[in-house]
């Protein structure tokens, strides 16, 4: 029996026990497994991929820089070094889950949900997207504002072979070194029921992944161009998350309802109007402009939280290591013992 199969055992007995919850927990863990199972029998290796002659010349270019980056990912990285990544599946879909954020409609504290190895997330992920937007029309019944967001790629954490997928092979090299990097941080530090930790760190270990990667390779135009669109990436973050401060004093002002909704209408055009001056500056930048199209209410800035929320603190924290990764994975790890609290003051301090 192979590691993956007894892994893919555990998983449905730490499922089947669960479903004791309920019957809203027997369809969700079913559709969980049977997702992730689709992944792993689908999943091939990339170096066989690559020698199928219907393989496109274009998808084997891009998985062999996939398995260039791997290779850079633990051996200058430091990342830890298994399958993951070094095979392929093609799902036939745009995205590999379907993540639901909630919130209440005057709060910007996120719905957490809790699961077996993982510990509680401020999502519920879905392989399916009809289902996603069963569950997303529940919590609106309960008025809760709800956004629904497609995930390319996820980390089971090491628990699986993680292969790349075809969700993501549109990506530009440095954004799918940057997803090899980041997930593949999960898989070093998680640290369960802290998604705003989680995905700060993951995603300070992938810029600072991808700034050496290009490095190695000695292209200044290309390094300068992802520096130029990450610095742009940051102003609009920083956008979102100034209004995200302001509307949390508008919700804790204990104001009268009809006041609050109407204020939070407000700062959500002026919001808008904000992006859209900013990014008027910068040609051919669209990164956010499929985010800012659609309807943005406190879910949807809970989603961008939960991955940026820390960062500044986790570059600080690598900067006063001198970009030292050895000794800023060791900090990252002290950290993630201590209670969150704790955690969180001692990155707060490093700004």
């Amino acid at each position: 029996m192979t590691k993956c199969l007894m892994r893919f055992i555990g998983l449905i007995m730490i499922g089947s026990a669960a479903m004791i919850l309920g019957c809203t927990s027997v369809g969700y863990y079913a559709q969980s497994i049977h997702g992730q199972w689709d992944i792993l029998v689908r999943s091939q290796p990339i170096s066989d991929v690559i020698r199928e002659p219907e393989t496109t010349d274009t998808l084997k270019r891009k998985l062999t820089q996939v398995l260039e980056i791997r290779r850079f990912a633990s051996d200058v990285l430091s990342l830890p070094d298994n399958g993951s990544y070094t095979r392929y599946a093609d799902l036939g879909r745009r995205y590999a889950v379907w993540n639901v954020f909630a919130a209440p409609e005057f709060s910007l504290t996120p719905e957490k949900w809790c699961f077996p190895i993982i510990g509680c997330v401020v999502y519920r992920g879905y392989f399916e997207l009809e289902d996603a937007q069963r569950f997303a029309e529940r919590l609106k019944e309960q008025d809760k504002d709800v956004f629904i967001g497609g995930v390319p790629a996820y980390s089971t954490l090491g628990w699986f072979t993680d292969p790349m997928l075809n969700t993501v092979m549109h990506y530009s090299d440095e954004d799918l070194a940057g997803l090899v990097f980041h997930e593949l941080a999960h898989q070093m530090i998680y640290v369960k029921d802290d998604s705003v930790f989680n995905e700060s760190f993951a995603t300070t270990v992938e810029l600072e992944g991808v700034r050496r990667w290009i490095q190695a390779g000695g292209d200044a135009s290309r390094i300068n161009a992802y520096r130029e669109r990450k610095d742009r990436d940051r102003k609009v973050i920083a956008l979102i998350l100034k209004y995200k401060e302001r509307l949390s004093r508008i919700y804790a002002s204990d104001r009268e309802e009809v006041w609050m909704r109407t204020q939070k209408r407000a700062l959500i055009g002026e919001l808008r109007e904000q992006f859209r001056a900013l990014v008027a500056r910068w040609e051919g930048y669209d990164r956010f402009a499929q985010w800012f199209s659609g309807p943005i209410n406190n879910a949807k800035l809970v989603a961008v939280v939960a991955y940026h929320d820390l960062v500044p603190a986790f570059e600080a924290l690598l900067t006063r290591h001198r970009r030292d990764l050895n000794k800023f994975f060791a900090e990252a790890k002290q950290l993630a013992g201590l209670s969150e609290n704790a955690r969180n003051a001692r990155l707060r301090a490093e700004l």
